[in-house]
């Protein structure tokens, strides 16, 4: 017996879903010489004293702490975290202005929805990070790329009417420089004159090389300015941790929209993260992290400028896992055929709007061996 069902039409995804694009294809196996942006080193974490954590966590944490967990986060880690922006970055914030999240882009995301309406205006960083377009699109908000000089993001170039600008200061990604002391006080008071919020993502400003890092947007301005943060380049994206600081008039409706995105965070992961920085663990990880990214660092700068000085130029930066080196023309179908060579790296175009309006390289080196950085960019020479 067959059933006569009418045919309907398949249900569809709003318009906007095909603006964005997919996200990117992860790899499921490591590049033979990984120099792609912002992926840490797997290798440097402490998997043992980790796993003891884990495990007594599971052995100590009472049953009924096994359960449904504040939306906000663990008191500790919350405590922690409050505690180490302190001593790392001079922040002063109480443990309940800290929210716990799935990494910075929920942090992003939960900022977003609690601020834009359909509409609204966002300015972001051109060239810049993709992801935070794409997060304010989906939500109906209008982003609008707002062109980025050596001293960080053109204030006067933010049009007016902008809910929200979203920034980078301490890495400017991707070019690297650091948002200048004047820039960060141009900003400041343009936020306060349009009634606007910054968000500044600090992705990866533990790993700083050169000179001290200067104070946080926060810092100036904790009523206007959603600090984020994140566990994924200082330790391993896959734990999937991250915070917000959010000012006080919004840290009820944040609280309200993390609980309504996911309820709330691993319970179990943020307790062993609050015991693994209590012990100082995560100081000494950070500090030998920092002695071999800087080795990493050193090593392809030199090389960079010794067989590449006629193609690349190497744009000045203090932190983080990469550098960017600009190019006459662009470099994308050379980063086609460097991946196919098995050198996985991107080019500055990726991240231009309109794309490829910049020409120019990406070099990271979170996630190649010191050992191997030479015999990458060997390779990738070959191939120019």
């Amino acid at each position: 017996m067959t059933l006569d069902v009418p045919a309907v039409p398949s249900p569809a995804a709003r318009d906007v879903w095909s603006t964005i694009s997919r996200p990117p294809l992860f790899l499921t196996t490591k590049p033979e010489y990984d120099f792609r942006a912002g992926v840490p080193d797997a290798g440097l974490f402490p998997f043992e004293i980790w796993q003891d954590h884990l495990a007594r966590q599971f052995r100590d944490l009472p049953r009924e702490r096994l359960t449904y967990e504040d939306p906000r986060g663990h008191a500790g880690l919350r405590t922690q975290i409050a505690r180490r922006l302190e001593l790392a970055r001079g922040v002063q914030v109480r443990p309940d202005a800290v929210l716990v999240t799935g990494g910075s882009q929920q942090a992003l995301d939960i900022a977003a929805k609690v601020l834009l309406r359909p509409g609204d205006r966002v300015a972001v960083e051109n060239p810049g990070y993709p992801p935070p377009r794409q997060v304010f699109t989906a939500l109906g908000a209008r982003p609008v790329g707002v062109p980025v000089d050596e001293e960080g993001i053109v204030v006067e170039a933010i049009p007016p009417g902008c809910r929200l600008v979203y920034v980078t200061p301490a890495h400017q990604f991707p070019l690297g420089m650091p948002m200048s002391a004047r820039r960060r006080a141009e900003l400041i008071a343009w936020a306060g004159r349009h009634d606007a919020v910054i968000v500044e993502d600090d992705y990866d400003s533990d790993f700083r090389f050169t000179d001290d890092p200067l104070e946080p947007l926060y810092v100036l301005d904790p009523g206007r300015v959603i600090h984020l943060g994140s566990f994924s380049k200082v330790l391993l994206p896959a734990l999937r941790l991250g915070f917000l600081l959010a000012p006080p008039a919004l840290r009820i409706a944040m609280e309200k929209a993390k609980y309504f995105t996911d309820l709330f965070s691993p319970s179990v992961e943020q307790a062993a993260l609050a015991r693994f920085m209590a012990d100082g663990e995560l100081t000494v990880h950070v500090r030998k992290a920092q002695a071999e990214y800087r080795a990493r660092r050193k090593a392809l700068i030199w090389l960079v400028r010794r067989d590449f000085a006629d193609v690349l130029t190497l744009l000045p930066a203090s932190a983080g896992l990469h550098v960017t080196a600009t190019a006459p023309a662009g470099m994308w179908p050379l980063v086609r055929a460097a991946r196919r060579a098995g050198v996985w790296l991107y080019s500055l175009g990726d991240f231009t709007e309109p794309r490829d309006s910049l020409h120019g390289l990406l070099l990271g080196y979170g996630a190649v061996p010191s050992d191997r950085v030479q015999t990458g960019l060997g390779r990738l020479r070959e191939l120019m």
